[in-house]
């Protein structure tokens, strides 16, 4: 990747973070780098293309802290390593919840990622449950809670630490 593409993918990252993917346009990401939208071609095929880099940074990022918090629990056990990987996908998700929806919500360009990378950053899920399945359903769990956490979906009262820990002890 050339240093004008990071730049552009930064530029569109921080529109995204600002604003949320809706406001993401190619004069969007323009108006950042302070140059007029058709130099941006030059560099990138347009907004599907950064929107994909945008998703496998993301999901880069999140499997860096999910291999990281597991790794840090060690010897754990089961337990310590699935509420280690939780706190994690939610710590991560809460930080960075408009890049979160764009890696997460509707299909995903599979094809466009780099190869390994989608299981490799779900990986982690995996090692704590030893079972494809299961890993699957801590995944839908941890997506779940975090979505509902994001649109506000819980009443006010709602422990939600408590949910989480319950949610990983339930799978632990």
């Amino acid at each position: 990747m050339t240093g004008r593409v990071d730049d552009i993918v930064a530029a569109a990252r921080t529109v995204v973070e600002s604003h949320g993917a809706d406001a993401l346009t190619m004069q969007a990401v323009a108006d950042q780098l302070h140059i007029k939208a058709p130099s941006l071609y030059k560099h990138v095929a347009g907004k599907r293309a950064i929107e994909v880099e945008l998703i496998a940074r993301t999901l880069s990022e999140m499997g860096e802290a999910l291999h990281a918090a597991i790794a840090a629990e060690g010897g754990g056990g089961r337990g310590a390593a699935t509420a280690a990987l939780l706190a994690a996908y939610r710590r991560q998700a809460l930080a960075h919840p408009h890049l979160y929806r764009l890696a997460t919500a509707g299909p995903l360009p599979r094809d466009a990622l780099p190869e390994g990378l989608e299981d490799w950053a779900g990986e982690p899920f995996f090692l704590v449950t030893g079972d494809p399945y299961r890993a699957q359903a801590l995944w839908s769990f941890a997506h779940g809670m975090v979505i509902l956490e994001l649109d506000r979906r819980f009443p006010d009262h709602s422990a939600l630490d408590r949910t989480w820990a319950e949610g990983a002890a339930a799978f632990a």
